[in-house]
């Protein structure tokens, strides 16, 4: 009886019944599942008293020599002895800042043989990068941005990832998925599904998801075997932080148009007796405008409120008395709308880091950022995952989402470790949608 790897597969041969999860497969003849179940089937196997063939894994070749000994903070210990403990597989939540690489590059001595390191962004796949080339002499390869370069520790984009996942498949031992959050989505879980790795390791901040999808990184990754939060951390190995609720009023004009959309939405819902319970019941509101114009122009409404609200012109004023009372620190303004950036950009003379903005400019001006010769920067998303923002102090966010990911990212922005304590400025409209957006993201 042997057992091997096929674009994505195992594949059971020389046998006449086979365990799940395999099902047969007529055109070779022989049982398949996908090739996330190694362990698992290898397990089944032995404990059946079958003995097996295993030509399953086809290893990168090479060697880890450590350069530079990587010294863990104590609760980094923990998480890495809690992954090891369950068998190398499980997830790690920390706040951004709390060293989530490092427990990552622990876990690759752990393991010992290759690792692919899957990150959701180019930029990451250079921190990275950095990060393994300073504590190991290895050979690196990279796969994404036009490059594919198999190393003995590999680190690609998720998007590179899903279209090399059958060659890449087998010849790793070791998994690390950077903001693992991302893995369960549709396309992306193949990544997972479709790879022998045995030992697999994520890392993320908030790994919860609004589909619920989270709920399978047990099985594709493994469950949560440690998790800190921002306020277990703060004043020791993170910055000590305050949260500061600023509210903001409507001028007259955003009031008035604001409560004409607000009626027109209402008397939408009210005539046609829908009530919102959750997100799947507003995703309903979204199918209708396929079909119904009414629904269209009730949900056009409600957009137009968001963006009022988000976008309340008295903020810039809000935003200047912030920044004056914080002259001489590094601030960092998150808005989820890039227009708005762009506008605070000219009304402020500051630079944007958008993606709007070409890579080499945003390079520039984040360089500029670090050395002290840029001391506020505006942003909308570009800055959420996988950028490096060592000293920032101060954070104004004036507008998000109600998801508690996004806060602890930002969040996350001014929490490393540095005297004195940060402050993270939450600009919200009175009287709107954004005052339960608010709520709700701290309820969560």
């Amino acid at each position: 009886m042997s057992l091997e790897y096929d674009r994505g597969t195992l594949v059971l041969r020389g046998v006449g019944r086979a365990p799940r999860p395999f099902t047969f497969d007529p055109r070779c003849m022989a049982w398949r599942c996908l090739a996330y179940m190694y362990p698992s089937v290898l397990d089944e196997l032995r404990s059946m008293g079958v003995e097996v063939e295993d030509r399953v894994l086809d290893l990168v070749r090479g060697r880890l020599e450590v350069r530079e000994a990587l010294q863990l903070r104590p609760y980094q210990r923990e998480a890495l002895e809690a992954w090891a403990s369950h068998g190398r597989r499980g997830v790690v939540v920390l706040p951004t800042g709390a060293g989530k690489t490092h427990v990552g590059l622990a876990a690759i001595v752990e393991a010992g043989g290759p690792a692919l390191i899957v990150v959701p962004t180019l930029e990451l796949v250079d921190q990275w990068e950095a990060a393994v080339r300073r504590y190991f002499k290895v050979d690196v390869g990279r796969v994404g941005g036009g490059v594919k370069e198999v190393g003995f520790i590999t680190i690609a984009t998720y998007d590179s990832a899903h279209l090399n996942v059958e060659a890449l498949g087998n010849r790793f031992k070791l998994m690390v998925f950077d903001e693992v959050h991302h893995l369960p989505a549709p396309s992306y879980r193949q990544i997972a599904e479709m790879s022998a790795a045995p030992y697999r390791l994520g890392l993320t901040a908030t790994p919860e998801r609004a589909d619920m999808l989270h709920e399978d990184l047990a099985h594709l990754v493994g469950p949560i075997v440690y998790r800190r939060g921002p306020e277990e951390l703060k004043g020791g190995y993170l910055a000590d932080f305050e949260v500061v609720t600023v509210k903001v009023p409507l001028s007259e004009e955003e009031r008035r148009r604001y409560a004409e959309l607000r009626d027109r939405y209402r008397a939408f819902l009210a005539r046609r007796g829908i009530k919102f319970r959750g997100a799947r019941d507003f995703s309903k509101l979204i199918a209708m405008t396929s079909s119904d114009r009414e629904a269209w122009e009730a949900l056009a409404a409600w957009r137009e409120m968001r963006r009022i609200a988000f976008n309340a012109s008295r903020k810039v004023e809000a935003i200047k008395g912030i920044l004056a009372r914080h002259r001489g620190d590094k601030v960092i303004i998150f808005s989820d709308d890039a227009e708005f950036v762009r506008q605070l950009s000219r009304e402020l003379l500051i630079p944007e880091v958008t993606y709007k903005v070409d890579e080499e400019e945003r390079r520039a001006v984040m360089e500029m950022f670090r050395r002290g010769d840029v001391r506020v920067i505006a942003t909308s998303r570009a800055l959420e995952e996988g950028v490096d923002v060592p000293d920032a102090r101060v954070a104004i966010v004036v507008s998000g989402t109600s998801t508690r990911r996004q806060f602890i990212q930002r969040l996350g922005r001014v929490l490393r470790p540095k005297e004195g304590k940060a402050v993270l400025y939450e600009l919200v409209t009175r009287g709107t949608v954004e005052v339960d957006v608010a709520r709700r993201r701290k309820a969560q």
